[in-house]
């Protein structure tokens, strides 16, 4: 077997041995529907953890994606279950929109409105849409993208902003995590709307859709990308002044990489291919800066603070794997090829949990295992990794 084939096999294992089946016999909340929304590092259930908008959109697309490729009954069946507890209790039926979380219970918590939220949830609908040709889906996605673009489209400066009420009211505090700035716009929610927007498009064509992907791709490579130093910044004023200082993701470098190479590429527009192509091949290598020896990539670093967060996150390695490996598919990169190979292989040693399932969230750069964040929760879904091993194995 070649070396891309054994990855191939690799990946497939992990996926459903490791990964779905966890989510599938851990994560079911069969007393109030659903999904729990937690599960700690000791593999502790909190069965009255509040239930988020993002881990159950991610959750949705997971499965449905899962399905679509390897067509398993077993999967279309989370995905379903996904679905109907994701539209029946996070869409906000008066409003519109997605409640940010609710209660244990599925009772609204938290009803601000989070565009990467809707993003996700838009993420996760086109694609049981794709899977499964359901109309309810689909039609639900289509509400959600233009309720993005009547609320969060700036009209004056262009691009989305991150947060408003629930009746789309201005917000004070618009992070969209405690660990953020509060900065009207940001690299990341951008990111997480490219990303469903090329979704829809592939089951919903519109002249508007595609009006609205060629927008915020030419976002990403007017606004967002720093064209001194290749990375791309993370924090803006509405009119697009850079803030926060000089701060550097390795990981969303990389995944920004190959997400926007896949919105031009679906959109399918060659002067838009022509431009981005190049674009794609820089950012990627900008990334770079965050690996490590062993094939490993860093999260972030603030130059302006002159500190550096070189924790190995399982969503970087996810990303990074599959960032190269889309350089080395349509650029034929060998090197990218081997910087793949070498994340995986770290993260084959290192993240995933073989007894207990899942991945682990990080390791420090000491080698020693992050014991305090999840193993499932707000934040850690079956989303990156789970759509790695889906990525390399449809290339």
């Amino acid at each position: 077997m070649t070396e891309v084939s054994i990855f191939k096999q690799e990946v497939r294992e992990v996926l459903e041995n490791n990964i779905l089946r966890f989510w599938i016999d851990r994560m079911q909340d069969n007393e109030h529907g659903g999904f729990y929304g937690r599960i700690d590092n000791n593999n502790v259930l909190y069965a009255d953890a509040d239930k988020g908008a993002i881990l159950n959109a991610r959750i949705l697309w997971t499965f449905s994606a899962a399905y679509r490729v390897l067509g398993k009954s077993e999967y279309l069946k989370i995905a379903t279950r996904a679905k109907r507890y994701f539209i029946d209790h996070f869409i906000d039926p008066e409003y519109g929109g997605v409640y940010w979380s609710l209660d244990y219970k599925g009772q609204p918590k938290d009803t601000k409105k989070q565009f990467y939220a809707i993003g996700f949830a838009i993420y996760g609908l086109s694609e049981y849409a794709r899977a499964t040709n359901d109309q309810e889906a689909l039609e639900q996605a289509i509400n959600l993208y233009r309720c993005v673009e009547e609320h969060a489209l700036d009209k004056e400066y262009n691009g989305y902003i991150e947060a408003m009420t629930r009746n789309w009211q201005p917000i004070d505090d618009m992070r969209l995590s405690e660990y953020d700035a509060n900065y009207p716009k940001s690299q990341n929610t951008h990111l997480h709307i490219i990303e469903p927007y090329a979704n829809l498009y592939r089951v919903w064509p519109s002249a508007g859709l595609g009006q609205s992907l060629r927008n915020i791709i030419s976002i990403f490579t007017e606004r967002i990308l720093n064209p001194e130093t290749h990375h791309l910044d993370l924090f803006f004023e509405m009119d697009w002044t850079r803030g926060a200082g000089q701060l550097e993701s390795y990981g969303h470098d990389i995944e920004c990489s190959w997400l926007m190479h896949e919105a031009a590429l679906v959109l399918g527009d060659q002067k838009v291919l022509n431009k981005v192509e190049p674009i794609v091949q820089i950012v990627a290598k900008a990334s770079e800066k965050g690996l490590n020896p062993d094939g490993s990539m860093i999260h972030e670093a603030n130059l302006t603070a002159g500190t550096k967060d070189d924790d190995l996150h399982w969503w970087v390695q996810a990303e990074a794997v599959v960032g190269f490996f889309n350089i080395y598919q349509h650029f034929h990169d060998e090197a990218a090829l081997e910087k793949a190979l070498r994340c995986w292989q770290y993260t084959k040693d290192n993240l995933i949990d073989y007894q207990n399932g899942e991945w682990y969230w990080s390791r420090h750069r000491d080698g020693s295992l992050n014991t305090v964040d999840d193993k499932a929760g707000f934040w850690k879904c079956p989303y990156h990794n789970g759509r790695m091993c889906l990525e390399i194995i449809e290339r």
